[in-house]
């Protein structure tokens, strides 16, 4: 915890700036690009039923996009209205008007006919679904029918048999605790969110090296920092609006360092919309890109720590900040001895980058005072991604890049709701406030008033793989109950998930629209409860953003769908259905209003107390304050932070063998809103290649290939790209076919999203498959690269 203060919204600079234009050529003519203008106006169409109650989500309520944190059209970072087409995009959800009837109950095979998106404009959920196994499509129930079946069979179950999942779209903390409380209360610890297949690596590795478990800075401090660097993180896609924030810092005289595999055209020049100049003549973002091998970051990260270590050998204090380290990290020597141990050789093979470029991004560090990193999903999403995140943390300790202004660590969040979730206790190792542990336990049982089970929760992926044990296991998943998510795309190998939702006894999903897993069949029955959307909600909602600003987003007056209910109540509902409160549990795990949420959050979590004094719009605080960490200082039990040896993932890559891992285009997570990607030309299933790789096999751009291996098969088309040799990268989530169930990080538990692949032209594929040839291959695949 810190106790500097946010010091409030800074002006952008008066007058352009030549120097950072993409092109003289006026709003990028002729160029790949976002058509802002043409989405915006599409999206105003799109909503011209009800306009008025979208300009007022847009100006009152807090963006339930990305975590970013802008509220109305405002945020704490920039003077000046904000607004993105990613906030645009997923609008439409809050304003659409109900399914008609004719689809709701349509039979389910011409549903299944259609994809996500498809779906998703059909339009809102209305009233309670429920269809039993057999049947041919959805009726219509009532809440009381839906609450009773729901409660009876979780009743009739061990508690072990019954798991919870909340995704980030637009859920708020009250949601999340509400949830959290209540799965406890029934008696189970089978609780997960969305962060598990993002984020999860980030707070474990934050954790155990220094203590925290979010961002120790504000994005006020990327302006004026002399290096801010993104790690696996597309930040100009995923958040848009932070190139406002890059922009202000590249006028300040930062410089701006990309590491991905992919030189990424959206983080090399970006067309700022609300920027006069920039909408007009672009702004260059990215001052280099280090194009990292995909697995390579430990190896780079090591490379730059062995640089600084023969940098000190030369002349003492030329890359360490000795005195911060003495005074608050541990472990130096331990990591210097792992270091020094490794062979340039082995870095340079598995970064991907050689050892002069390793040393001129370690160079670059050692001359700045200071620092932020910044990173997302091409970090986390791996089988070693705790690993990952504590490499980072290494570096920011060894500069002393913590704990002041314009230095730090920064996980930044893809959606608005997720960084609550755990801090709730929406997960199975975590209680609002604490761990799920000691004392941490004790204080929640003395606040709820009731005993929590004690075993060990699972991570989502495998409550939703123990649907396949046996009937009489005590963890055969019986009853998954879902709000929102949809794990056909967004869990690898589909076809495998798929199976599991299907040998659930009873699934429930609580959502606002209907997507292709809501269609998946059940053992018994199938349940769809309508859910109001964070604006919707009696008493409004709060979210935390990435920066750890909490906001409150108030209830928005518009139409609503008559029988959809703020989540929150749903869960206490369901609860005192399972369990009716005994006396001296005064109203059990229901809450009569969202006031008395906040109120008894700022109970559970002590970082959030001010949370009950949320209540009009605009109010908002920071827990932590402006850095955690401050003046070194990590809450640990010793006050230090703690260098890590990190051993190296050996990834050996065999000629003519690839790492495949996935990526972003036009969307918001896994909701696909455009078959192109604005800023490469590339369809969904178009291949990224380095030309080199690709003139090798023989490929041309468009050419038909195949990706291959053991878990699955993915037919695409061959698209030439600046992209680190021996990598490939498929759209999410088409290119999950390709990933391997079951693989999950150590540590954090998320799913392994990336994986080694074979590339062949389609027709040499097709022509060979029903010989030994590709059994072969694959084989072969398996014994060179290790898993």
């Amino acid at each position: 915890m810190g106790t500097t203060k946010h010091t409030g919204r800074i002006k952008l600079p008066g007058r352009p700036d030549p120097k950072l234009w993409v092109s003289k050529v006026p709003f990028g003519l002729g160029k790949i690009k976002p058509k802002h203008i043409r989405d915006t106006v599409k999206v105003m169409w799109d909503n011209r039923d009800n306009l008025p109650y979208a300009y007022r989500i847009l100006t009152r309520g807090v963006c339930d996009g990305c975590a970013l944190g802008v509220a109305g059209l405002y945020d704490q970072t920039l003077t000046g209205p904000h607004l993105c087409t990613t906030r645009l995009n997923v609008l439409r959800l809050n304003t659409m008007p109900a399914m008609k009837p004719e689809t709701l109950h349509a039979d389910i095979d011409e549903l299944r006919k259609l994809d996500s998106a498809q779906l998703r404009k059909l339009g809102r959920i209305p009233y309670p679904l429920v269809r039993r196994n057999g049947e041919r499509a959805f009726r219509r129930a009532t809440w009381e029918e839906a609450m009773e079946r729901i409660a009876g069979k979780i009743r009739s179950i061990d508690p072990k048999q019954l798991a919870f999942y909340l995704t980030a779209r637009g859920i708020t903390n009250e949601s999340y605790y509400a949830a959290a409380k209540a799965a406890r209360y029934i008696g189970t610890n089978n609780i997960d969110n969305a962060s598990r297949i993002c984020h999860s690596p980030s707070k474990t590795a934050l954790k155990r090296s220094l203590g925290i478990g979010a961002s120790s800075c504000n994005y006020k401090d990327w302006i004026g920092t002399d290096v801010l660097v993104f790690w696996g993180s597309v930040a100009a896609n995923n958040q848009p609006v932070s190139t406002k924030y890059m922009y202000a810092a590249k006028r300040k005289g930062t410089r701006i360092i990309v590491i991905n595999p992919y030189r990424e055209p959206a983080m090399e020049g970006y067309w700022i919309p609300s920027i006069a100049e920039s909408a007009l003549f672009g702004t260059r973002l990215a001052d280099d890109f280090y194009q990292v091998n995909i697995g390579g970051d430990i190896a780079f990260m090591n490379g730059v720590m062995k640089t600084w270590f023969e940098m000190e050998a030369e002349k003492p204090g030329s890359a360490i900040d000795h005195a911060f380290v003495r005074e608050h990290a541990s472990g130096y020597e331990e990591l210097q001895a792992h270091v020094d141990k490794q062979d340039w050789e082995t870095l340079v093979r598995s970064s991907g980058l050689s050892r002069e470029r390793i040393g001129q991004f370690a160079r670059l560090l050692a001359a700045s005072r200071s620092g932020i990193f910044v990173w997302s999903m091409g970090l986390t999403q791996h089988r070693f991604g705790t690993d990952n995140v504590s490499q980072v943390a290494n570096l920011a300790l060894l500069r002393g890049f913590l704990g002041r202004e314009h230095c730090g660590v920064m996980p930044i969040r893809g959606h608005s709701g997720v960084q609550g979730s755990g801090e709730m206790g929406a997960d199975p190792f975590s209680l609002p406030g604490g761990e799920f542990a000691g004392k941490d336990i004790e204080r929640i049982e003395k606040l709820w008033g009731f005993e929590l089970p004690k075993w060990q929760g699972d991570i989502v992926g495998v409550s939703l793989e123990n649907a396949l044990l046996p009937d009489d296991h005590e963890r055969r998943l019986k009853l998954f109950y879902t709000s929102g998510g949809n794990f056909l795309e967004t869990m690898p190998e589909p076809d495998f998930v798929r199976s599991c939702l299907e040998n659930v006894d009873v699934r429930v999903h609580q959502d606002i629209v209907f997507n292709t897993s809501t269609l998946a069949d059940a053992r018994e029955e199938v349940w769809v409860l309508p859910a109001m959307t964070r604006y919707e909600q009696p008493g409004g909602g709060t979210s935390t953003s990435t920066e750890r600003m909490v906001y409150f987003s108030p209830e928005i007056p518009g139409p609503r769908m008559p029988e959809a209910r703020p989540e929150w109540s749903i869960y206490g509902e369901l609860a005192l259905r399972v369990k009716p409160a005994t006396e001296g549990q005064a109203a059990g795990a229901a809450f009569k209003d969202a006031a008395s949420i906040r109120a008894e959050i700022a109970l559970a979590a002590p970082n959030y107390a001010g949370i009950e004094r949320l209540e009009k719009q605009g109010d908002v605080f920071q827990w932590g304050n402006a850095w955690l960490c401050e003046g070194g200082v990590c809450p640990t039990e010793d006050g230090r932070g703690r260098l890590l040896p990190i051993e190296l993932p050996e990834l050996r890559k065999p000629e003519g063998r690839f790492y495949a891992t996935t990526r972003r285009g036009k969307q918001f997570n896994s909701m696909v809103y455009g078959e192109i990607d604005p800023f490469n030309g590339a369809d969904r299933y178009d291949v990224l290649m380095n030309a080199e790789d690709a003139a090798q096999l023989h490929l041309r751009t468009g050419d038909a290939i195949v990706a291959y291996n053991r878990y699955g098969v993915f037919h695409g088309r061959a698209k030439s790209a600046d992209i680190a040799p021996g990598n490939i990268e498929l759209y999410w989530p088409e290119g999950n076919v390709l990933l391997p169930k079951g693989v999950y990080e150590p540590y954090a538990g998320i799913p392994e999203y990336n994986a080694a692949v074979i590339v062949e032209k389609a027709d040499t594929y097709h022509a060979l498959k029903d010989t030994r040839y590709v059994e072969r291959r694959i084989a072969e695949l398996e014994l060179e690269v290790p898993e």
